[in-house]
Order: C-alpha cells, then structure tokens, then sequence
C-alpha cells in the first residue's frame, strides 16, 4: 500500500496544469485509499471480530466439560480457569462469541466384555442425564440443538447452543440397535473410537497396533446405521486405514471434530495431506484442535514427562475410572502443570494448521475443534472467553469475512445438512 501511495503521488505531481479536474479527482481517490490504508492497518481488530461473530454462527465442535458436569461442575457461571483449570462454561462462550458446542460424552475404553460393555453404556446414559438436568433448569441460557438449523434458531433467541455427541463407540459394544438408540438421545456423531481398538475399528495410537486393519465387520454396519439414521460419523481418533475405509463405504461426508495435519507435526493422532485432500473430495471437514501436541512438537521438559507418564500408569491411563479416582488424577495433574508447566502452543500455531489445510484443500473443508477441556488450550487462546483472538489472527492473515465465518461454522453445517438431508431421502 505504501509503494501504491507513492506511485499515486509521483503521477499526481506529473500532471501538467490543463488536467487540473483529473488530477483533483486522482488526489480524492488517493486520500480515500490512504485513509482506507490507515484504518486496515490500525483498526482495532476486536472491534471488527466482534462484529463478525454478530454476523456469524460460530461452533466449536468438540469439547470434554461434561466430564467435570458429571463431578458438579457449574457451567451456568464464570469460573476461573487459573484456579481449576477449567477452559469452558456459558458466560466464557459469551466473552468468546462462541454460539454453539458440541458436547463430547466421553467414555473412557475398559474390558471389551459384556460388563465392560454394560459399564460403558450405563457412564454415557448417565453423562447425557446429567447434561440434561442442567440444560432442563437454565433454559434461559442454552438449549440442546437437535439439527444443522438449530444453532441461528438458538442464537436468534440470545441463547447458546448445545450439541451433543460420543466420543469413542465402546459403549456400544456390538449392539446396533444402540447406534439408534444414542441418537434418539440426542447424540448428532460418533467419534467410532479413542486411544485403543473397540470392536468398530482401529485406533491411531493403540500401543499393540491395528487389530481389524481399519473398520471390522461390525464397524462397517455401524457406519450404514449411521448414515441411515442421519448420524455425523467422526474419523478423530481412528487410524489411517480406518479412514479410507470409511471414506469408501459411506456415501455422505464426515468430520474430523478435532484433529491437526500431519505435516505440520507428525503425531498419530494427525492427519496426513492424502487423507485431508480424500477427506475433503468427499466434501467433508477437518476441525483443528487447540492441544499442543498435536499442533507442534512439545519442548523437552524431562521431568515433566517422566511425572505424566507415571501418573498416566496409577491411574489406567485416565479412562474407567470411578469419578473420585478421577477427580485424585486432575488434582495431581494440575499440581504437576504448576510445578513443571508445559510450553503451550500459541494461537498463531493454530491458524497455521488452518492454513495447511486450506492451501492443500481448499477454504470449504476446514474448521475449529478445540478440545477444551480435554487437553485444549493455547497461548492467546487459553480458554472459551479467547476465541475471538483466533478469528484475529485469521483477519491478519488476511481472510475476509465469508472465509471466516466457514471456518467458524460455515464448513461444518454444510456436511450437518448433508447428512441430515441423506437420511431424510433414504429412512
């Protein structure tokens, strides 16, 4: 812009005396752009980050607070997040211009029998109970939303919008019928599964590697259900091979409600370029998630590591536990965090896992999964009341406000109609 100015003035000095009306007009349109200059590079970009998300449906499509709802945590109030590490509750989506979340009901992986079924199925009834007892007495705040629509219907009312889905299949064991059944509860996708194998397919960071060499035969069943039924399916966790299987056998697009690219930090849990430009091909979204580890390669921090990995052996790598078990593991963890604090990444880490996709995918199939409260958490953007400070660093970089507001949304709902229009055509 300041060469353009100074190539303006150049020609406006060349002028002779007889374009005296020219060179008036040129001098207008050279103070409108300088003034236009002034204001991009010095605007406040909260101010016109708030004014996009007044414009916009923003939705974070993964976070884990119903783990601390289910040990009575209060997400009808501020809480601070340097005292309980808390990084989501409904007044912080308001200071973050966050319209709508999805709700991840976590079930931890155990024995795959049927008690360990039963146990798994009976957490997950008893985390969207919970959900639903705090949503049924602030009706005033938030709202359960149901379909690709609800979230401006919801907002429209000054309300938050909250989605719900399962992360990890293990409560379904091998019974189909509760593909349905978790539906009808309000479940809108399923994360097919976590850290290890279940019986639907393999996972990425399973420790004894795949097991069923993608989706088994049940899992093939299960991802026909879902798109029966009108049911997201997400590719989070789930290996490679997974991946393409699914991608083969469904018709409609999928999600990946909270992962990172591969090329920008090679952990398991990422996904590679193929499998974002196949993920994409078949209109589908990857929503960037905000833990460290997956966005960059974490410093060394030996003894931090060491005392982590300890605590992850007492306590069963966090998953089946009873929730005083769990609520001991939190409090050794945040004493750990204040001892020896891990190097967050930062906000700018984040828009560049966006930038990855979107140069080898395209604007279309990318989105925000933050993770909160499950490891999620950035510099800059530490908890929900920081969100607009992504929207920020977009806006440096140069995306405008359409691309904005697919990233924060836009992506997302567009596979939601999709699938939600499939099962209206075919069940």
């Amino acid at each position: 812009m300041i060469k353009l100015c100074h190539s303006l003035f150049s020609v406006v000095k060349n002028f002779n005396y007889g374009m005296k009306k020219y060179t008036i007009t040129l001098v207008a349109i050279l103070v409108f752009i300088m003034d236009n200059s002034i204001a991009q590079t010095s605007e406040n970009y909260y101010e016109l980050a708030e004014k996009i998300h007044s414009e916009i449906v923003s939705i974070d499509t993964h976070v884990d607070t119903p783990l601390r709802m289910l040990r009575g945590f209060d997400i009808t109030k501020r809480n601070d997040g340097r005292k309980d590490g808390s990084k989501l509750d409904f007044p912080r989506m308001k200071e973050g211009g966050l319209d709508a979340v999805f709700f991840a009901v976590f079930v931890g992986q155990s024995k795959r029998d049927a008690e360990g079924n039963r146990k798994a199925y009976d957490k997950a009834v008893q985390t969207f109970k919970v959900i639903d007892s705090v949503l049924a007495v602030n009706t005033n705040l938030a709202e359960i939303a149901l379909t690709s629509a609800d979230a401006l219907k919801i907002k429209n009312h000054n309300k938050l919008a909250i989605y719900l889905g399962i992360e990890n299949g293990y409560p379904i064991g091998k019974d189909i019928s509760l593909v349905k059944h978790f539906y009808d509860m309000g479940a809108r996708y399923i994360t097919l599964c976590h850290t290890k194998n279940n019986d639907i397919c393999d996972s990425s960071t399973d420790p004894e590697g795949p097991e069923h060499n993608g989706l088994s035969s049940f899992g093939k069943e299960v991802v026909k259900e879902m798109n029966r039924i009108g049911m997201i399916i997400d590719v989070s966790h789930v290996s490679d091979k997974t991946v393409l299987d699914i991608l083969e056998i469904s018709p409609v697009p999928v999600i990946a409600s909270h992962s990172c690219a591969w090329t920008l930090n090679e952990n398991p849990r990422n996904i590679n370029d193929e499998l974002i430009k196949k993920i994409a091909e078949k209109g589908g979204v990857i929503q960037v998630c905000f833990y460290s580890g997956y966005l960059k390669n974490p410093e060394p921090n030996p003894v931090r590591d060491s005392l982590i990995a300890d605590l992850r052996l007492r306590y069963n790598d966090f998953e089946d536990l009873s929730n005083e078990m769990m609520q001991k593991a939190r409090a050794e963890r945040y004493e750990i965090n204040e001892k020896f604090p891990q190097k967050l990444a930062h906000v700018s880490d984040v828009v560049d896992h966006i930038d990855h996709i979107v140069k080898i995918a395209g604007i279309d199939y990318v989105g925000i999964g933050t993770d909160f409260d499950g490891g999620g958490g950035v510099e800059g953007c530490i908890d929900a009341s920081e969100m607009k400070n992504i929207t920020i660093e977009l806006l440096k970089r140069g995306y405008s406000k359409e691309e904005i507001g697919k990233i924060w949304g836009g992506n997302f709902f567009r596979v939601f109609r999709i699938v939600e229009e499939f099962r209206a055509n075919k069940y």
